[in-house]
């Protein structure tokens, strides 16, 4: 297996004159509950390789809740965005992420001139940003973001366990695993889950009315 350089991307735009880098993703664009998060971390300029630290996806809670730790340890800032389920049925899982992308952005305690997004499209801002697909693999910054961002969700969709346990959020996160399904089926949809969206296995089940306004 070829180890990636997870700083390559930083030090380009180190040698380009950038110095607030911030890479950004999201965590809960699949689920069928729950809100979309996203983070947004900085990290010095000449920051060395962290331990433990890669795309949020590949590994376990365990290893996230310890890498968020050395995250927080060692950037400079760290910014957290989240919308809810609500305004992701008003304008869409996209355009929900990218404005939970720029929540992140603005919460961060310094101002980024340079950032580093997960994926194809980003959204509209004035400063200069760099998309990479599968960037939370790519990049020490953003892959920061992804695991800081899923660790949020996650502790945000086991609050919501203690309020509808019947789902069993705080196993399968919202995602539609086959124990997600037979709950809804068996229980119906609860207040959390997204009314835009609904896998074929539910098709038949009585949908929910859609927002009529959609300007949020």
């Amino acid at each position: 297996m070829v180890s990636v350089d997870l700083l390559h991307y930083e030090r380009l735009l180190w040698r380009q004159g950038y110095s607030q880098i911030a890479g950004v993703d999201e965590a809960g664009r699949g689920p069928l509950a729950g809100p979309v998060v996203a983070a947004a971390v900085i990290f010095a300029r000449g920051q060395k390789a962290l331990p433990g630290i890669d795309d949020s996806k590949r590994l376990t809670a365990r290893q996230r809740e310890a890498a968020a730790a050395l995250i927080r340890t060692h950037a400079l800032a760290i910014g957290i965005g989240v919308v809810s389920e609500q305004v992701i049925d008003r304008i869409n899982i996209l355009q929900a992420t990218y404005r939970a992308m720029l929540e992140a952005v603005r919460r961060l305690n310094l101002t980024p001139d340079h950032l580093l997004i997960d994926g194809r499209g980003s959204p509209e801002t004035f400063i200069p940003a760099t998309t990479l697909i599968k960037g939370d693999r790519l990049s020490l910054s953003v892959a920061a973001a992804s695991i800081i961002a899923k660790v949020a969700r996650d502790e945000q969709m086991v609050e919501y366990h203690a309020l509808y346990p019947q789902y069993r959020f705080d196993k399968h996160k919202g995602y539609p695993t086959a124990e997600h399904l037979r709950a809804i089926r068996r229980w119906g949809w609860c207040p959390i889950h997204r009314r835009s969206f609904h896998p074929k296995q539910l098709q038949d089940l009585s949908p929910w009315p859609l927002p009529v306004t959609p300007n949020d």
